[in-house]
């Protein structure tokens, strides 16, 4: 059941003609605690149409950066679960840094979960934002950037490749 509800969600996001509001989406539950990756998306947006560049880009950003905010928002009610947590270093590094820790917003793996952290020790929420944008706005440049001077050679074969194991698979 669940299986086909995502993919569902994956072919209806993947339309041509949803493709900015399909990375808004992708971007926004990527940045929840919820493991999935936009990059993917907004490559593909890119690469089919360069013009969008800046525009998926800029969407990319917001819909992360919004999920980021969720984040926050998550771990600023939170508290009574994260109370044993409180002693650890990752809330003593937080402190002493503040806001400015949300730059690492964009890591993968503890992004999401230095937001909502973020959030718990209620850091000032507009810089935090601020600096969770930033964060993400690099990662996406950067890596879109990166990724769209890989020949199309490479993502014909690799295309193949997954279309070969998948085949075998199932």
């Amino acid at each position: 059941m669940i299986e086909s509800a995502v993919l569902w969600l994956l072919k209806l996001l993947a339309a041509p003609a949803v493709g900015l509001s399909s990375v808004f989406v992708i971007a926004f539950v990527s940045a929840t605690l919820v493991p999935l990756g936009s990059e993917p998306a907004v490559f593909a947006v890119i690469k089919a149409n360069p013009a969008m560049f800046w525009p998926a880009i800029l969407v990319a950003t917001l819909g992360n950066t919004l999920g980021g905010a969720l984040d926050y928002f998550i771990g600023y009610r939170a508290k009574v679960a994260f109370a044993k947590e409180r002693k650890s270093r990752w809330f003593a590094w937080l402190a002493r840094y503040g806001a400015k820790t949300m730059l690492l917003s964009w890591v993968p793996g503890i992004g999401d979960p230095l937001c909502t952290l973020g959030g718990w020790l209620h850091l000032p929420f507009w810089p935090s934002l601020g600096y969770m944008a930033i964060g993400k706005f690099m990662r996406y440049l950067t890596m879109t950037a990166a990724l769209l001077y890989v020949p199309d050679t490479f993502w014909k074969k690799l295309a193949d490749m997954v279309n070969h194991v998948w085949h075998m698979l199932f």
